[in-house]
């Protein structure tokens, strides 16, 4: 269980991490659409934000329900030799 424990705590880090990163992103680009184009309304700050919370909270669920997927790929093997 240590291994696991280990394992769940820097998943958790990571995925906070990216969390808060997406969402500064997301208000960094409120921030941008609100002096630029919005005559500095707030509603792009709240929108950008609220875009990179569920973008990192998506991340988050996608690593937490299938941390172990494995894509394989399915090769056919020709029995007729080619000369």
């Amino acid at each position: 269980w240590g291994f696991l424990a280990v394992r769940i705590n820097i998943c958790i880090e990571l995925n906070v991490v990216n969390l808060l990163l997406l969402q500064a992103t997301g208000l960094g680009v409120g921030i941008v659409f609100s002096v630029i184009l919005f005559k500095r309304r707030t509603w792009p700050l709240w929108f950008g934000s609220g875009l990179g919370l569920g973008m990192g909270y998506n991340n988050c669920q996608h690593d937490f329900r299938s941390p172990y997927l494995v894509h394989g790929h399915i090769v056919k093997v020709s029995t007729e030799r080619k000369v």
